[in-house]
């Protein structure tokens, strides 16, 4: 759904939920202009953030779908991890096509990371209570 957005459609995402969040933190110890100028500064970050939870959480549901079919080994973490660099990956491409958008390596590094980072977690949870 997001990276069907056009560009503007994007950034317009991005800065609202931005925005929103320094409202509740700030509330009205800065100016409407500070606010959207501290929104700027950090929606960079905020955005690769976004990509690697997505990401995170798209990986545990691939793992517990792919844990009923395949007993808890090392091939589920690469199977999850192919299954993740794929979807990344095509989603980039998928945005090529879209006005103002453009795909980023950068992104499909950052998805993976957040879905290994979720993989290796959940796996070790799995391990844990298997020995319990």
């Amino acid at each position: 759904m997001f990276s069907n957005e056009n560009g503007r459609e994007s950034t317009k995402t991005s800065d609202t939920f931005l925005y929103k969040i320094v409202e509740v933190i700030t509330s009205e110890k800065l100016t409407k202009e500070d606010k959207i100028e501290l929104t700027n500064k950090y929606m960079f970050i905020v955005r690769k953030c976004a990509h690697f939870f997505l990401y995170f959480a798209l990986a545990i549901l691939v793992f517990i779908y792919l844990k009923e079919y395949i007993d808890i080994s090392p091939s589920i973490i690469i199977y999850t991890i192919i299954f993740i660099i794929i979807y990344a990956s095509s989603d980039e491409i998928h945005q090529l096509f879209i006005s103002n958008r453009s795909g980023s390596i950068k992104d499909v590094l950052i998805d993976t990371s957040g879905g290994v980072t979720s993989i290796l977690i959940s796996y070790f949870i799995c391990k844990l209570k298997m020995k319990k």
